[in-house]
């Protein structure tokens, strides 16, 4: 199960600017575990590959040894560690470290924020999967709104993402990890509470804490609201991590309608520091398609620091 069907299937995932004054500690958060940035690149974000979207016929230390061909440093995990023996977290950290990569975020828990009944059991998934993030090294957690709830309107909801977060907020207060929330648009999941990045930027300042952030996702976005650039500009100090597929379809950048150069650009002229990650689905090989993309965002990106 990737984590958009399990997104489908929750019952029910910052900092405020004007109250935390420290901008470039919203920027640079403390990662435990750093992912390599592209400092030969010049550019000042670094790029990942959400793994359940490539290689996917092969087996889990194989997918590694892909990513590194195609020169990424960083994968994204969907609770793909969920049934691994102490001997396969042993064997997949050593492998990881031998190829320079590491896990630079994960989801996979099963409750979300956006039902006020579930949320002990939202907070119960968060403590249980903090010893998993040290295993693996990973120091970012992707959290859902989950589902519209029948009969609770919306702004009891929106009440309820906001107290699930403080909440949260508490658990890994000091820790070395983010919280980082995501919009899905209503297409992917018509039952999903947060479709729009505008309403989680809301939530974010209501939250007001420097370990939850927002996972602005760009294909999610443009299917559900567009205007992706200009909330990038406003918002960028409550963004912990962006998404990368094109569209229609899911596929690579250029395939569609989004102007991802465009988009790269923005990123290095906003200084954003954190990791865009290639969420896509390739229509060609996809060590050759990861690369490019990787060389057409750093070309865009450099060409904003000239």
């Amino acid at each position: 199960m990737n984590r958009r069907s399990f997104a489908r299937k929750l019952a029910g995932a910052a900092l405020g600017s004007a109250a935390f004054t420290r901008a470039a500690q919203v920027q640079g958060l403390p990662e435990p575990f750093p992912g390599r940035a592209d400092q030969e690149s010049g550019i000042p974000f670094k790029f990942s590959i959400m793994l359940w979207t490539v290689f996917r016929q092969l087996p889990f230390e194989e997918r590694l040894e892909k990513v590194a061909e195609a020169g990424y440093h960083n994968v994204e995990l969907t609770g793909e560690f969920h049934n691994w023996s102490d001997a396969e977290y042993a064997n997949v950290n050593r492998r990881k470290r031998a190829l320079g990569i590491n896990f630079d975020c994960t989801s996979g828990l099963r409750h979300g924020i956006g039902n006020p009944e579930e949320r002990q059991a939202f907070l119960a998934d968060l403590r249980n999967i903090l010893p998993i993030l040290d295993r693996l090294e990973c120091p970012s957690l992707i959290v859902m709104s989950g589902n519209r709830v029948p009969g609770l309107d919306r702004q009891a909801q929106h009440q309820s993402c906001i107290e699930g977060l403080k909440r949260a907020a508490e658990v890994v207060e000091g820790k070395n990890v983010r919280l980082l929330l995501e919009n899905i648009d209503p297409e992917e999941n018509p039952h999903y509470y947060l479709t729009s990045v505008a309403e989680g930027f809301e939530i974010m300042r209501a939250v007001n804490h420097p370990q939850v952030q927002f996972l602005y996702d760009f294909y999610h976005e443009q299917i559900a609201e567009g205007n992706l650039i200009e909330k990038l500009e406003k918002n960028i100090d409550l963004v912990g991590l962006v998404h990368i597929a094109d569209v229609p379809g899911r596929h690579e950048p250029g395939t569609g309608e989004i102007d991802y150069r465009n988009i790269f650009k923005k990123l290095a002229q906003l200084n954003y520091r954190h990791y865009a990650a290639m969420e896509y689905l390739p229509t060609y090989d996809a060590v050759k398609s990861l690369r490019a993309t990787r060389e057409m965002a750093t070309q865009a990106a450099r060409s904003a620091r000239a």
